[in-house]
């Protein structure tokens, strides 16, 4: 049986807030290239849209690390899977997530990142889910704080379905 998807934040809500962050970053990093990095698979959507929208140049590099496999709750170890293939120092930084949830992810990929000396660091994310962290960490830059719900769309997944919804919905009973 299918499971119904009930919308939680529509998919114009979506990019309007990633166009007022886009709008922001390109503010900030005028005259600067923008290196952002994705982190697989869940941050495409966003940061694809995002980086479209930004008026400054922009690279791009992925990362890819894994906490949940085909669970909907995080197994609390990370496991870097995919590393980047440029180096990033000396260059202006920011790391691209949808979603920040326990922290776990974040935290170990912002402390290996720091280490390989870019010229500035910050993080985006689609989503923050604060009831949920474990981890001391905060994002940079956050489009929607959001309860704690299993969500999916716009990127996100559940068992790597729902990723290419164009909102993000909740999985209803």
């Amino acid at each position: 049986m299918a499971e119904k998807i009930g919308v939680l934040i529509s998919s114009t809500e979506v990019e309007a807030k990633i166009q007022e962050m886009a709008d922001k970053i390109s503010k900030e990093y005028a005259g600067k290239v923008v290196h952002i990095i994705g982190v697989l698979k869940g941050s495409v959507f966003f940061m694809c849209e995002l980086a479209k929208r930004l008026t400054v140049p922009v690279t791009m590099d992925f990362m890819s690390v894994s906490s949940y496999g085909n669970d909907t709750k995080s197994s609390g170890v990370v496991k870097l899977i995919k590393d980047l293939d440029e180096t990033i120092e000396g260059r202006d930084v920011i790391l691209v997530e949808d979603i920040m949830d326990s922290g776990r992810t974040l935290s170990y990929l912002v402390k290996i990142l720091k280490e390989r000396r870019p010229n500035s660091f910050k993080v985006i994310t689609l989503l923050d889910k604060p009831d949920r962290r474990v981890v001391d960490i905060e994002p940079d830059m956050t489009c929607f704080e959001i309860p704690d719900r299993f969500v999916v769309g716009y990127g996100l997944d559940c068992a790597q379905k729902y990723r290419n919804l164009p909102y993000i919905g909740v999985i209803e009973e």
